[in-house]
């Protein structure tokens, strides 16, 4: 049951919170990362190959929560521009695995030092991030599963 309390019944609404939320770190991030002509879909690609050292394009495309239609396009961007292979996995073609090149590696260093500055304007105290990322790992899985639920049933 939604009861509105605010002035505004969108702040009283937790989707809205987190739908403007995203809208405003994405929008300040994007504004940085137009800085190294990259977008944030693509920033996110460097730092999960950064972590994982290299990945299938399924394992990326489900680190990221992309479907391969999505993904494909901007790994194919990434390569064009030297910050990234793509190879067939020998001995099983279907699966393309991805890594970042020396120049993706060196822009992912300066991207990420770029972004830096970003942390403190999110106004969380370090003992507070944790359980706000596993409240906001737990929405996503949750909405994740009815939406496949649904989709199922459909």
């Amino acid at each position: 049951m939604l009861v509105i309390m605010a002035d505004n019944p969108l702040d009283d609404m937790l989707c809205f919170s987190l739908y403007a939320a995203s809208r405003s770190v994405s929008q300040a991030y994007r504004a940085v990362l137009a800085e190294h002509d990259i977008t944030y879909p693509q920033f996110l690609v460097l730092v999960s190959l950064h972590q994982s050292g290299e990945a299938s394009v399924g394992e990326l495309g489900a680190m990221m929560h992309l479907d391969s239609g999505t993904l494909s396009p901007l790994l194919q961007r990434l390569e064009s521009r030297g910050y990234l292979t793509r190879e067939r996995r020998p001995g099983n073609e279907r699966v393309v695995v991805v890594a970042l090149t020396p120049e993706g590696v060196t822009l992912r260093r300066e991207v990420i030092a770029a972004v830096d500055c970003l942390a403190a304007a999110y106004g969380i105290e370090p003992g507070e991030l944790g359980a706000l990322l596993a409240t906001l790992q737990r929405i996503t899985t949750n909405m994740t599963e009815l939406t496949a639920t649904r989709k199922a049933v459909s």
